[in-house]
């Protein structure tokens, strides 16, 4: 799977260059999705209640149709029983011919402020299993994730890119056995991770 981090951000793509470098299949565009040639499925980094009316969510529903929004909000009553978790993520299909998922993964659950959490993290870590999920069931494999910064309008670029490069890194090499040193050191990694003005 190739994972094209967009960033119409000077700052944020930078700091995806900075903490994604060392990570395999990755790309990393200094422009605005709409703007991408090809992708299978866009992230949306929303809110729990598929609300997409401000930011890129806004721009993601003039993209695709309003309709793509009702079929969210429908997804969320059915499942989540009109509340989706910060933490999970799920994929519906656009409608597009070219761009044919959309990666539902919320960021907060109303507009608030996420600074000092693992939000990012956790969002990028929801999503990649969505599309894990996706792609060990559904006909139509996903083979490229558009995903921009997620909680960057409320945390730190540096500190968003650190967190979802280590969900990305996490995810590509997994664990083999679980125990409370391996517990402890994905939460060092997650909650420290040389950065000491994360607090």
């Amino acid at each position: 799977m190739k994972l094209i981090l967009v960033a119409p951000s000077s700052q944020l793509f930078t700091a995806f260059q900075q903490h994604f470098s060392y990570l395999p299949n990755v790309e990393i565009v200094n422009d605005y999705f709409e703007w991408l040639p090809e992708f299978d499925c866009l992230v949306s980094p929303a809110n729990s209640f598929g609300m997409m009316d401000g930011g890129i969510d806004a721009a993601i529903v003039r993209f695709f149709g309003r309709s793509l929004m009702t079929k969210v909000q429908q997804h969320i009553l059915d499942e989540f029983l009109g509340e989706q978790p910060v933490g999970t993520s799920f994929i519906v299909a656009t409608g597009h011919s070219k761009h044919p998922f959309l990666a539902h993964t919320p960021t907060m659950r109303v507009p608030m402020s996420i600074a000092g959490t693992d939000i990012p993290y956790v969002a990028m870590w929801a999503m990649l299993l969505a599309v894990r999920r996706h792609n060990q069931y559904a006909e139509r494999k996903i083979s490229s994730v558009a995903c921009p910064g997620l909680g960057t309008g409320r945390v730190p670029y540096h500190e968003a890119a650190r967190q979802m490069a280590s969900a990305y890194d996490n995810f590509l090499h997994p664990p083999k056995f679980l125990n409370c040193i391996v517990a402890a050191d994905r939460q060092l990694q997650i909650w420290e991770g040389g950065n000491s003005s994360f607090a």
